[in-house]
């Protein structure tokens, strides 16, 4: 399969449950690579239980089950051949709110590749290369090059978010995933990350899910609304914004209800 003109996720037909409850109701959508796709809709509708379904984290919770398909990068990440290790390494996630190691701003780079590479001697050199391209990604190696040995948790929620964004990086992953990833974060401390997320477009394929409609329109190529756990609609986000296409996606932009 020609990976330039692949899709980075495929749903099809996707349910989950929690016990009883019905979180994701058939949902069939597709995530392209190499973009931006935001996924928006009103509280409990499914969005983080889609998002973390997608590198296997809703499995964790208790009395979940799952049937339908869900491929990233063409593989089934439920095949038995597929290993769950593998699959996080290709699909790094950002949570809600930073969650650094509780140790130096060098060991939670080096954390992910330690990791993934067991065993794997690096010279110092090599250490200290992987510690700076991760910060210059994220725009933080002036800010941070001579406190490396600092403890990560003494940094701003903005750092600490921007970190745990590097984090991911050494082990190269091809997704981003980020759930609300500016949510604990204040005005300022938001647009730096927005602007992080454009920069990383591109070389990363990246899906955030968001309940601001504003950082929604500013920080997205794409968008997918969802509702009662079904995926109703999928624009480009200046599309679907300004001429939706389903009623209930105009309604939860207009503020009806959310």
């Amino acid at each position: 399969m020609n990976m330039a003109n692949q899709d980075a996720v495929e749903i099809r037909g996707l349910n989950l449950w929690y016990g009883t409850l019905h979180a994701l109701r058939g949902v069939d959508l597709e995530v392209p690579q190499g973009r931006i796709t935001a996924l928006i809709g009103p509280s409990g509708c499914g969005k983080s239980t889609l998002l973390r379904s997608i590198n296997r984290i809703s499995e964790r919770d208790r009395n979940v089950r799952i049937d339908g398909e869900i491929r990233v990068f063409g593989a089934n990440i439920h095949d038995q051949r597929v290993e769950v290790a593998q699959l996080r390494k290709q699909v790094g996630m950002v949570f809600q709110r930073p969650n650094p190691l509780p140790v130096s701003i060098r060991d939670n780079l080096l954390f992910g590749h330690r990791l993934h590479h067991p065993g794997r001697a690096r010279s110092r050199d090599e250490r200290e290369t992987i510690v700076e391209e991760a910060l210059r990604t994220v725009l933080l190696w002036d800010q941070l090059k001579d406190r490396l040995r600092h403890p990560a948790t003494g940094l701003s929620l903005e750092q600490q978010q921007k970190l745990c964004i590097a984090r991911l990086l050494p082990v190269k992953p091809k997704l981003l995933l980020m759930d609300e990833p500016c949510s604990a974060l204040d005005p300022r401390g938001t647009e730096a990350v927005e602007e992080l997320i454009w920069e990383l477009r591109g070389d990363y394929t990246i899906f955030i899910v968001t309940h601001n409609m504003a950082q929604a329109r500013r920080a997205s190529e794409e968008c997918i609304f969802m509702l009662g756990g079904r995926a109703l609609e999928h624009q480009n986000t200046e599309a679907l914004f300004i001429a939706p296409q389903c009623g209930e996606t105009a309604d939860y932009i207009e503020g009806k209800y959310g």
